[in-house]
């Protein structure tokens, strides 16, 4: 029976962007948002004050011009003017409050969002990490959040407010006025327009300088990550040559998105000014024929700049919108992406019980996007034996391991273990059946204690004392005094300060402690001396007898005491019987190749 899995149909590269439209992108982002809902409450209100005061005073002014200043009363004149000071005292206090409530709302937000993106990443197989750059996903949990957290933090008030005030003039200078209302108001209907028209440029331009940047971010870590080889090709030109070409297109794309994030000011400026003038010549023709005041007319202009002066604020808001989107885009694409390595129901596949461990039935697998690796293999591994993979450089002895230890699933077939489906198992289950020990073990910053008690929930709770008697109990002492510290030997990841042998044994330690029934060494030994490759054998020989090991390694003295050996090449897991046969085997790859 064949099952096919549909690896190869999951896409998990993010150039494929999402788009998404603003609203729908409002109602995903303030998901971010449900627990500040008095916050927002709070600000809401304080919004409206502020957006009140700003309605009340080009009304008060004119009324002041027509019945004190025009008319020489200075004692009311005096009073209105206290009351006046009064009102831009707390309109100054409730402008603080807005932004001390908006600013600690968005820091909260961007704390929620930068956990949901990263715990969203730990939930993604291998082949997301294999599709994409960690300089890009770097820059999608640090700038890319920052930027929806500053249109939260900082413009999406501002935009509301600047939304009501509009509203709030728009209702007063039409009460007042309607037809010199509607003169004023002309020039924002063409405002609009053009804004529709514009918003999809530009936010296409802030989408691709947003990318350029990540990709800036991607080419940096790579290329310090890799310094040790270009100085040993002596190819710094290369890197500095492809730094050039990523941050070239960075400083272009940078480019066009500010040029189109400024194209909104000057626009809204001239239709600002175009009522104003309008506003001017018609109230002038209304003053001459006697159906309006001078006060009225102040209050009037001073209503068309209350009008403009947010939508002219609102220029380089809704340009802010725009980055904030295309922002948004990016880091939804990962929220969206769903693991193609699914739990399925436990009794889905069960079989006899057996001494049976891991079997392959009919599995092929291919890389998402590339041609089939493993072609139809089918093999048993039994409980308790040493199991060898070995075959010439890319015949498949990695992927076999890896499809072993559910870091991929197959394309088609069946991996079981135990006689269980493998999809059956939880993460945490199957990491407690498999240690899989990797050719290029990865370190964590901190100490040697903290390394090796990752994912180790059984030992996490125990003092050195207690971990430093465990360690000997597995017969682990000797790898541990390679380290002058001990357990509080410091370790850094990207530092040399650590050989690969040196991490090899401590990769080693981590996995023996957890002694786990199914232990696979990717050419664990490989980077080890001979007298410290015997101790590990010596050290795998006391595990539990139930103890299944998979050894794949290219030297043939590594293997020479396994119960079973296996020739991966082409695509095909062939038994081969002893040692000298799986010597014959590659030796006739060799004279073929």
């Amino acid at each position: 029976m064949q099952e096919q899995h549909g690896d190869e149909q999951t896409d998990y590269n993010l150039d494929t962007e999402q788009k998404s439209s603003a609203g729908a992108a409002l109602r995903k982002m303030f998901r971010f948002m449900r627990g500040e809902k008095k916050s927002l409450l709070a600000a809401f209100f304080v919004m409206m004050l502020n957006a009140g005061i700003t309605m009340l005073t080009p009304y008060l002014i004119g009324y002041i011009v027509d019945h004190f200043i025009l008319k020489k009363q200075y004692g009311p004149l005096m009073q209105y003017s206290a009351l006046l000071l009064g009102i831009y005292v707390v309109w100054a206090g409730t402008e603080y409050l807005q932004a001390k409530l908006m600013g600690s709302v968005g820091q909260r937000m961007l704390y929620l969002l930068r956990n949901e993106v990263f715990n969203k990443l730990q939930q993604l197989p291998v082949a997301f990490f294999n599709s994409n750059r960690s300089g890009d996903l770097i820059s999608r949990i640090n700038n890319d959040t920052d930027t929806v957290n500053q249109f939260f933090s900082q413009s999406l008030m501002r935009f509301m407010d600047s939304i009501f005030s509009m509203i709030g003039v728009a209702v007063f200078v039409l009460s007042i006025h309607w037809k010199l209302g509607a003169a004023a108001l002309l020039p924002a209907v063409l405002i609009l327009l053009f804004v529709l028209l514009v918003s999809p440029w530009v936010k296409k331009k802030n989408a691709a300088s947003l990318k350029a940047n990540g990709g800036l971010s991607a080419n940096v870590q790579e290329g310090l990550h890799n310094f040790k080889t270009i100085i040993a090709f002596n190819r710094r030109d290369y890197f500095r040559e492809r730094f050039q070409k990523a941050n070239e297109i960075s400083y272009k794309t940078a480019v066009s998105s500010g040029v189109a994030n400024s194209l909104f000011t000057p626009v809204f400026g001239f239709f600002s000014n175009l009522a104003q003038l309008l506003v001017l010549g018609l109230g002038i023709y209304l003053i001459l024929n006697g159906q309006f005041t001078l006060g009225l007319l102040i209050s009037f202009m001073t209503y068309v700049q209350l009008f403009y002066r947010p939508l002219r604020e609102l220029a380089a808001l809704w340009a802010s919108f725009q980055t904030a989107l295309a922002a948004w885009d990016r880091i939804s694409v990962i929220l969206s992406r769903r693991s193609n390595l699914p739990v399925t129901d436990k009794k889905a596949a069960m079989a006899p019980a057996s001494d049976t461990v891991m079997t392959f039935k009919d599995v092929s697998f291919r890389y998402p996007g590339g041609k089939n690796v493993l072609h139809g293999i089918n093999f048993n591994m039994q409980r308790g034996k040493t199991y060898a993979l070995v075959g010439p450089t890319g015949g498949g002895k990695s992927t076999t391991a890896a499809l072993i230890a559910r870091l991929y699933d197959p394309s088609e077939g069946m991996v079981l273990l135990n006689g269980q489906d493998i999809r059956s198992y939880t993460a945490e289950e199957r990491t407690r059946e498999i240690g899989f020990i990797l050719q290029e073990p990865f370190l964590f910053t901190g100490t040697l204690r903290e390394n090796i008690l990752y994912g180790n929930t059984a030992l996490y709770g125990l003092d050195d004392a207690q971990l430093l008697q465990a360690i000997g109990d597995a017969g682990l002492n000797d790898l541990l005094s390679r380290f002058d510290e001990g357990l509080q030997t410091r370790l850094v990841s990207t530092a040399d300060a650590v050989s690969l042998g040196q991490k090899q044994l401590i990769a080693f330690i981590r996995a023996v402690l957890r002694k786990p029934p199914i232990v696979i060494l990717d050419e664990a030994t490989a980077n080890i001396d001979t007298v410290t490759e015997k101790i590990l054998e010596e050290i795998l020989e006391k595990l539990p007898e139930t103890t299944t090991k998979i050894i794949i390694a290219h030297r043939l003295n590594t293997i020479e005491n396994a119960d079973e050996i296996f020739f991966v090449n082409a695509g095909e897991v062939i038994p081969a019987g002893t040692l000298e046969h799986a010597m014959d085997m590659l030796l006739q790859h060799k004279r073929a190749s």
